[in-house]
């Protein structure tokens, strides 16, 4: 491979001949050999976005020629398509906090393709960062890429898991389980109860999530470095968001306040915070799932999820919960995620947040998996299990704790003598209580009957 040398205001450098990026670029990953991770994909389209819309509001400012415009969209759409297009953005996470290194990346990537269309070199810095500052864009960036993953993966995702919840829930209702409570046995209830619990939970997220998208829309673009927007048009953050809002088909408008969005990243906790509320839903529904799966001869077997893949390396035939499993893992690094987005939102020194590469890799990996994990647990966890009748049906008239329904008629104290008998003996709880009371058999059955006290009431 052979190389070039190209300079910016530090000096000369070297860089790969075939290499779009220059010389600051170069520096970046010379300077933070780090994780060998680069800023998100939907982050990194996020980031072109910006720059077209950028682009076209100085033209329509009057501030670029529409040349120079038209080119630079052209690039942008090039970049877009390609499949390979990450490869021009190496910049590692952990880099400068402000993330100027990756704007830097997306500036000289542009200009080189600029220059190339019109043969001349175009400055990354005077013409492609025209009227912006890594300060307002990156800021913005974390903003623009959330909402659009939100808007394009997970809203429509935990769409579909409430959905196919619910669709499971229609028709289990009329299957009737023991219910439990410290893990222990409790009164009965129905399947289409349990499911509509799991899917209650995850539309609250969503409507949680939805809620943030006011905020989301905010843009700091226009502070430029330090909120004031020393260096930019006064109508550039107004014709910015018209044009990202129209390229997008996401309204954005500018913020109300620069200096807060620049300075903080509070919106970014937000988010994280209620993309932890789901974790915590999913790896709830998915342990319930794997506990309800577990056996099947000496666990609880109560249903059956679709077998997926050999579960043991050593032990034949043993098929694992592998989808629940992978959600709870996901809860667990969305949970991690989190934690590290908290710190990072506390980093704001004054005028600017440095930790913004930190914040927003970790908000779009927690959007992304949790998007695809939840699509996985709908698809091949929840809509395709099989429920166990004959152990549900055997564990149900095996369960002492259905003697609640009894104590309005004779009592708290009789009750649990007629329990603690029943599990001494291991006889029916229907059968103990008939020597027990003067209750019939048939007045008995009626109020030990499983699915009516899945009804509620007296």
């Amino acid at each position: 491979m052979g190389y070039k040398s190209v300079h910016d205001s530090m000096g000369e450098i070297e860089i790969p001949e075939d290499a779009l990026y220059g010389a600051q670029t170069a520096r970046a990953i010379k300077n933070f050999p780090v994780s060998g991770q680069p800023l998100p994909r939907n982050f990194i389209r996020s980031l072109l976005l910006a720059k077209l819309a950028a682009g076209e509001a100085n033209c329509e400012l009057k501030l670029l020629d529409r040349r120079i415009y038209v080119a630079l969209a052209e690039a942008v759409q090039q970049l877009l398509a390609d499949p390979k297009m990450m490869s021009h953005f190496p910049v590692d996470v952990f880099q400068t906090g402000s993330a100027t290194s990756t704007n830097m990346n997306a500036n000289e990537v542009l200009a080189s393709l600029v220059s190339k269309r019109l043969g001349e070199t175009i400055s990354p810095n005077d013409v492609i960062n025209m009227g912006q500052s890594s300060n307002d864009l990156i800021p913005s960036c974390v903003h623009i890429s959330a909402l659009l993953a939100l808007d394009h993966s997970l809203l429509p995702s935990l769409n579909l898991l409430s959905e196919t919840i619910r669709k499971k829930a229609v028709a289990l209702d009329e299957e009737t389980k023991t219910g439990r409570t410290h893990l222990m046995d409790a009164m009965p209830v129905r399947f289409s109860q349990v499911l509509g619990g799991w899917a209650s939970q995850i539309e609250q997220c969503h409507r949680q999530l939805e809620s943030m998208r006011p905020a989301l829309s905010a843009l700091a673009q226009g502070g430029t470095a330090v909120g004031t927007g020393v260096n930019t048009h006064q109508d550039f953050s107004r014709v910015f968001c018209e044009k990202l809002s129209l390229l997008t088909r996401t309204q954005f408008r500018p913020a109300e306040d620069f200096f807060s969005r620049m300075a903080s990243h509070d919106t970014a906790v937000a988010l994280s915070g209620q993309l932890k509320t789901l974790a915590v839903a999913v790896m709830k529904i998915s342990n319930d799932l794997r506990w309800m799966n577990s056996g099947p001869l000496a666990g609880l077997a109560e249903i059956a999820l679709q077998p997926l893949q050999p579960g043991s390396s050593i032990m034949p035939g043993k098929v694992n919960p592998v989808i629940p499993e992978a959600a709870c893992m996901v809860a667990a690094q969305v949970i991690g995620n989190d934690t590290a987005i908290t710190i990072g939102g506390q980093s704001g020194n004054f005028e600017l947040n440095v930790m913004q590469p930190l914040i927003a890799a970790n908000l779009l990996q927690s959007i992304e998996i949790l998007a695809n994990v939840s699509r996985l647990l709908a698809n091949k966890a929840i809509s395709d299990f099989k429920v166990n009748r004959q152990q549900l049906t055997a564990a149900l008239s095996r369960n002492p704790i259905l003697v609640t329904a009894l104590t309005p008629k004779v009592g708290y104290e009789l009750a649990a003598k007629i329990v603690k008998q029943a599990y001494q003996t291991q006889k029916p709880i229907l059968e103990v209580a008939q020597a027990l009371t003067d209750l019939s058999q048939e007045e008995l059955q009626q109020l030990l009957d499983p699915e009516r006290l899945t009804r509620g009431g007296l």
